[in-house]
C-alpha cells in the first residue's frame, strides 16, 4: 500500500505560479512512476503530467506543456508539479497518483484507470 498526500494548492492570480508536492509513504516508492491529474467542476478527471521512476522520461498534456514541470526526489519519496503562467482554466482539484513502471513504460501513463494509488487532492484556483 502506498499513501499519497498532496500539498501546495491555493489561490493565485492569472500568470502566477504554484508548486504542488506529493509525499509518498508506506510501501516502497520504488517501482512506481508518478502522475498528476486534475478535475474541474463538472468535468472529467484529466491527465496533466507523468514521470518515470528514474525521472528520465516525462510526459505532459498539451494544455500544460511549456508551463508545467513535473519532477521527483526519490530520496524524499516526493513528486512535484511546478506550475507557471497559470490560467483560469487551470482551476481544478489536482491529484497525484502512482502507476507501476511496467504500465507507465507501456504507454498507459495518461489513463487514470491504470494508476493504483491516489492522493486526496489539493485545490488550485486561478483568478482572472
Amino acid at each position: 500500500q502506498v499513501q499519497l498526500v498532496e500539498s501546495g494548492g491555493g489561490l493565485v492570480q492569472t500568470g502566477g505560479s504554484l508548486r504542488l508536492s506529493c509525499a509518498a509513504s508506506g510501501r516502497t516508492f520504488t517501482g512506481y512512476a508518478m502522475g498528476w491529474f486534475r478535475q474541474a467542476p463538472g468535468k472529467e478527471r484529466e491527465f496533466v503530467a507523468a514521470i518515470g521512476w528514474s525521472a528520465g522520461s516525462t510526459y505532459y498534456a498539451d494544455s500544460v506543456k511549456g508551463r508545467f514541470t513535473i519532477s521527483r526526489d526519490n530520496a524524499k519519496n516526493t513528486v512535484y508539479l511546478q506550475m507557471n503562467s497559470l490560467k483560469p482554466e487551470d482551476t481544478a482539484v489536482y491529484y497525484c497518483a502512482a502507476v507501476p513502471n511496467y504500465r507507465y513504460y507501456s504507454g498507459s501513463y495518461g489513463r487514470d484507470q491504470e494508476y493504483d494509488y491516489w492522493g486526496q487532492g489539493t485545490q488550485v484556483t486561478v483568478s482572472s
